[in-house]
């Protein structure tokens, strides 16, 4: 009943496109005064996510509230696959392709997408 499984496809605008990502959902005894843990358990390219599937997402730390419904979550994960938040790196050089050469940063999270997601 705590424990879920959810299935988020890589956006369309996204170099995740076409991939489906697992992701693991934890909800604490206290929900939803506190917020769920939200893991990818799909490897994915990205700054904001960590080799073990953390998301650096601030409506599940800081700005966590009640009235967030994992609705919403899906939705602010979904777009922050296709823009990086700048303020919530984890992992500072794929942030610094992403940054510096887009075209390098697209082709390794197309990349990861087809050898973990498809």
């Amino acid at each position: 009943m705590f424990k879920w499984q959810g299935l988020m496809l890589g956006p369309k605008d996204s170099p995740y496109h076409g991939g489906a990502f697992f992701l693991s959902i934890q909800f604490p005894r206290e929900y939803p005064f506190k917020p769920p843990k939200i893991l990818f358990k799909t490897r994915i390219y990205h700054p904001n996510v960590n080799r073990k599937g953390r998301v650096s997402l601030p409506i599940l730390n800081s700005q966590w509230s009640p009235a967030h419904t994992l609705s919403k979550i899906l939705l602010s994960i979904s777009a922050m696959l296709c823009e990086p938040r700048p303020q919530d790196i984890l992992v500072p050089e794929m942030w610094k392709m992403y940054k510096n050469d887009r075209p390098k940063y697209n082709i390794m999270a197309q990349k990861w997408t087809k050898k973990y997601a498809m």
